[in-house]
């Protein structure tokens, strides 16, 4: 492949890499990989697997949460001086929930150009084949890892309407499982996507009792990296409206469209007609 990529002197190049399969590294991130100065990696003998892969031949620099605020200053002044770097991480997008943040942060302030180069992002990926709302999330990481502290967390996000997601690892998921079901109830719709683009690649959507009653049944379907996705806080609409108005959209959609039973409901008691709707809906589907 020749090279379509100009690459910039005094720039860091923020390179996305495969969270699994080795196919899904795109042609530009392999094109800067191979063309810029300096690779600064989380994990250099990780990175350097994936480079002998892509036969890339780089000089690697180790830039982990160990010592990233150290290094960051030296990045920075080989940048100044000219250098193009790129920085990776083990997998994925870096900075999301990966090292690099201090970099950039200290990158903007140096007046020194920050180019992201897109790529596999875990939470990105289970996120789109949730089948949850996907117009508002909001990305929180990974949980405490005390039960104390996961839970009183938890309760911070109870009536958060967007969708929420997690991270979770091998050795904490059982707990941080069973603390959801505590918060949220055991009916609380998530869902599990695991070994994404891996082999043993899995996606589970259910109520959290299900799906910890799906992870008892094999030990072995609690090992791996996880993105747990949950359903955002709904409003009871029902509790909220005029049962009189319930009752009178119930009866007209039994002869009318939704569309216009909510519509003359609306007007008929000064309400919001998305939300009749949205309540038709409901109750069709129930």
């Amino acid at each position: 492949m020749t090279s379509s990529t100009i690459i910039q002197p005094a720039t860091l190049y923020i390179v996305a890499t495969p969270i699994g399969n080795l196919g899904d590294i795109t042609l530009r991130a392999i094109d800067i990989l191979k063309h810029v100065d300096l690779v600064a990696a989380e994990d250099t003998r990780h990175s350097g697997i994936l480079l002998q892969h892509l036969a890339i031949q780089a000089k690697l620099y180790p830039l982990h949460d160990h010592n990233e605020q150290q290094k960051a200053a030296q990045l920075v002044e080989k940048l100044q001086s000219g250098l193009s770097i790129a920085l990776i991480s083990d997998a994925g997008t870096p900075l999301i929930n990966d090292p690099g943040y201090h970099l950039v942060k200290c990158c903007h302030e140096n007046n020194i150009r920050v180019v992201p180069v897109p790529g596999a992002c875990a939470a990105i990926a289970a996120l789109c084949a949730s089948g949850l709302p996907t117009d508002r999330f909001c990305y929180e990481g990974f949980l405490p890892a005390k039960s104390k502290a996961r839970i009183e967390y938890l309760n911070s996000l109870l009536e958060e309407p967007r969708t929420l997601v997690f991270y979770e690892s091998t050795h904490r998921i059982m707990d941080s499982l069973q603390d959801i079901e505590q918060v949220f109830g055991q009916e609380k719709l998530l869902v599990l996507a695991k070994e994404l683009t891996k082999s043993w690649e899995t996606i589970i959507r259910c109520p959290v009792h299900q799906l910890i009653t799906w992870l008892n049944e094999d030990e072995n379907r609690q090992k791996g990296e996880f993105v747990l996705i949950l359903e955002g806080y709904k409003k009871d609409l029902a509790q909220e409206l005029d049962p009189d108005a319930i009752k009178l959209l119930k009866r007209l959609q039994q002869e009318l469209p939704l569309k216009k039973a909510a519509a003359i409901v609306a007007d008929m008691y000064g309400l919001k007609k998305n939300q009749l709707y949205q309540l038709g809906l409901d109750s069709k589907s129930e």
